[in-house]
């Protein structure tokens, strides 16, 4: 396994992560003050969890992810 970096200033070079980053931030990060580490990461989760399984993804039909490994 190699280690590569998308090249600075070309975020199309890995989009799917490029979107995730973006949501991330948006509904996240930009969203909450963090008290400490243990509390980002209490909220992280709950985002993560939220993202992964009742949001729904254009990718998936905009289907939940739960709803559309169930089909």
């Amino acid at each position: 396994m190699t280690l590569d970096f998308s090249r600075p200033g070309k975020p199309t070079d890995n989009a799917y992560i490029e979107s995730f980053n973006g949501r991330l931030r948006e509904e996240c990060l930009n969203v909450h003050w963090f008290e400490d580490l243990t509390d980002a990461r209490a909220k992280l989760q709950v985002w993560k969890q939220e993202y992964n399984e009742e949001r729904p993804h254009r990718s998936l039909k905009n289907l939940m992810p739960l709803q559309y490994k169930a089909q």
